[in-house]
Formats: C-alpha cells, structure tokens, sequence
C-alpha cells in the first residue's frame, strides 16, 4: 500500500486508477507506432531510450535515496527489461511470418502462463472465478481478433513465434512484481527500460537497420510513444504491479485489445464490427469477473 494517499490505497483505488492510465496508454500503442512508419528494432529502440532518457534524472534520484539497494531486485528489474525485449523482438518478427491479427491474437496468451506461474511457482491461491473470468477474457479477444485467423486457421512459424511473445510478456509482468517488492515503481521502471533499450539497440544493430535518416514526423511520433506508452503506460502498470499481483494485472491488460479497436475508429479510419463489439464485452466482462475475485481476497 501506498504511504502518501493511506485512504486511497486502503480502498484500492490508486492502483486501479493505475491500469486504467496503463490500458489508455498501451491502448494508443499501436496507434502511434503505425503513424510512425519505423523499422520495428528502431520503434523499439527510440520508444524505450527517450522513455529512459526523459525519466533519467527523477529515476536515479530516487534510486539514490532507496541506496543501498537490493541486487536481487535490481537484477529482477534488469530481467523484466530482458524479457520485454524478447517480447518486442519476437512480436516484431512475427509479424514478417504471419498476419498482425494473429500476431496479436496469440501475443496475448500471456495472461494464461502469468496465471500458471502464480498457481504452480508463486503459490498464489486462483480460484475458479478467476479462471472463469480469465476464460472469458481471452475468448473475448479471440472473439475481437478472430476475423483473419479464421480465413487462415493454420499455425505456422509467425504464429509460433507470437506464442512465444506471450510468454516472453508474462516473464515481464511477473519479474517487474518481483522486483517492485524491492524497489519503487520508478526504480523498477527505469532499471527496465536502461536494459530494454541496450537490448533492443544490439538487435537494431545485428537487423542492420538504420537509427537515423528518417521524416520530421517519424521522431515526434516516435517521441510520443515514448512518453504516452512508455512513461505513461508502463510506469503506472510498474506502480500497479507493486499493489496488485501480476495474475491480475496481466489478465486486466486485455483491456487494451478493446480501446485499440475503439480509438482505430477515428484515428485510422478502421471500422468497428459487430464481432468486435461482442469481444468488447466478453474481455471487459472477463476483467469484471477477476477484480471481483480479488475485492473477496481483500477482504478476507
């Protein structure tokens, strides 16, 4: 619980208020990085880098009030940025292999392996409310997503690869717990993002593709990622995560399947169908069903 708001966190509204900032800002994700028109590892590399760059100084004065810190919890920080990396780069080659429904349609499997890690490894007691709103959820995006797959209900290496995303994202979301029990939400951002933009640099340097020569506009969306998805979004998922279990965060994320459908409306010109409304509902009904699952833990 947090320390500054005590009668906030004792209702739980802060982290809540959290994920819905987190939802809009990966919500937008999309949006902003198809405006850009940058090479995926580039995308990344300058998504991550100006987050870190913007943030360096609050972040590392933070983290010298919290000296000494626990290396344990750094190396967590440092292991989620290495795994957000994996998710990035194996989502980004995925879509070279198969179409960006699929890809995003099996990138968000990561709710499921968060779940089986809490249960088998963390111990974490998930009863059948959570894995019926969990149930719910995914068929909720599959239901939104399914349009392209089902032309082409085949799975090959794209597809692999995007399973393989959700699992590299669920590595994210349960190290970035781990390490928020030893550090701030800043803390355990930055030290992420320091490692997700060495990671990403090294893969744009390996894929040859060039950081530099591209349009006015390319940057300033580039930038603007940084600052709504990375800052915004990812930080307040990294405070949420260090008030919420993981098996809740992740499985909540799947909001963001459902904003990015809404706001492709108006700003991409992508007309919304009745499939996807009824999705809409199932994943935000799913989501209901998990909370709910938690307000009765919170209160026993």
């Amino acid at each position: 619980m947090t320390r500054n708001h005590p009668q906030l966190a004792a209702t739980g509204v802060l982290p809540y208020i959290a994920l819905l900032l987190g939802i809009l800002g990966l919500g937008l994700s999309a949006i902003l990085t198809r405006w850009s028109g940058a090479p995926s590892a580039v995308s990344g590399f300058y998504r991550m880098g100006l987050a870190a760059l913007v943030m360096a100084l609050p972040a590392t004065l933070q983290l010298r009030r919290a000296a000494p810190l626990s290396r344990r919890h750094v190396l967590l920080a440092a292991l989620a940025g290495l795994f957000f990396v994996g998710d990035l780069t194996t989502w980004n080659t995925a879509l070279f292999f198969t179409s960006a429904t699929n890809a995003t349609l099996f990138g968000n499997t990561a709710p499921i392996w968060v779940g089986l890690v809490a249960l088998l490894l963390f111990k974490e007691k998930l009863g059948r409310a959570f894995w019926v709103g969990l149930g719910l959820a995914m068929l909720g995006a599959v239901v939104i997503l399914s349009a392209d797959f089902l032309k082409h209900p085949t799975l090959g290496f794209g597809d692999l690869l995007s399973m393989l995303t959700g699992v590299f994202y669920a590595g994210f979301f349960l190290f970035t717990q781990r390490a928020r029990e030893g550090l701030s939400s800043l803390g355990a951002w930055w030290i992420s993002a320091v490692a997700t933009t060495i990671g990403l640099l090294l893969v744009s340097l390996v894929l040859r593709q060039p950081l530099t020569g591209y349009a006015p506009a390319t940057y300033l969306n580039l930038l603007a990622l940084a600052l709504v998805t990375q800052v915004g979004g990812y930080l307040a998922i990294s405070y949420a995560l260090g008030h919420l279990p993981a098996s809740i965060v992740a499985p909540t994320m799947l909001g963001q399947v459902v904003l990015t459908a809404v706001l492709a409306i108006p700003f991409l010109g992508e007309p919304i169908t009745t499939s996807q409304i009824v999705g809409g509902v199932m994943v935000l009904g799913g989501i209901w069903l998990i909370h709910q699952r938690e307000a009765k833990d919170s209160r026993q």
